[in-house]
């Protein structure tokens, strides 16, 4: 077997560790406080996922994660799962957690997975998470409930999470600084 085909495929320790964060992903989404969108620890966990297991793993567990969601297990807020998790008013959100991975995936696999890319790339990815979850939940709104002003939607949805989420960020990176060297 060709050296490039052996580093590419995941080894029984990296599935597991993919599951198990896919698994964390869920834990913290059960951890809520009921708002316009729950304020979960979910977001830690896919920061945690990413920055413990690298762009490539912890885009998978981020997958891995949105797809037992999508089938209809409880994962997420208020345990919550099914299409209809994903394609409601916060489901732009939940799905924003991919662009979070692979935009961390592709700026760590170019310029390397130095801790300013990491956070650089995370905080890129949730600007782009907040970005689509905006336009997202501003157009299932405005079907459902009729429309709302992007200020609106920004004051419901995104202003009261910068704060709390950077602070994740922080958090999510420095536990994984000290976890990655037992997970290899």
């Amino acid at each position: 077997m060709p050296t490039s085909a052996v580093s590419t495929r995941l080894r029984t320790r990296d599935l597991t560790y993919i599951a198990l964060f896919a698994v964390l992903m869920a834990v913290c989404a059960w951890i809520t406080i009921p708002m316009t969108a729950p304020f979960t620890l979910q977001i830690f966990a896919v920061f945690a996922a990413l920055a413990t297991l690298g762009g490539r793993r912890g885009t998978y567990a981020v997958a891995v994660y949105l797809l037992l969601g999508a089938v209809g297990l409880p994962v997420g807020a208020g345990f919550q799962g099914g299409l209809g998790w994903l394609l409601g008013t916060t489901g732009g959100y939940i799905v924003g957690f991919l662009c979070i991975a692979l935009i961390y995936w592709l700026m760590t696999a170019k310029l390397g997975d130095s801790l300013p890319v990491s956070i650089a790339a995370s905080v890129l990815g949730l600007l782009v998470c907040y970005l689509f979850g905006t336009a997202w939940f501003m157009a299932v709104y405005a079907r459902s409930t009729g429309p709302v002003g992007i200020m609106t939607a920004l004051g419901w949805c995104v202003f009261p999470y910068v704060i709390p989420d950077l602070l994740k960020l922080v958090l999510a990176v420095t536990l994984s600084q000290r976890v990655k060297g037992f997970l290899r």
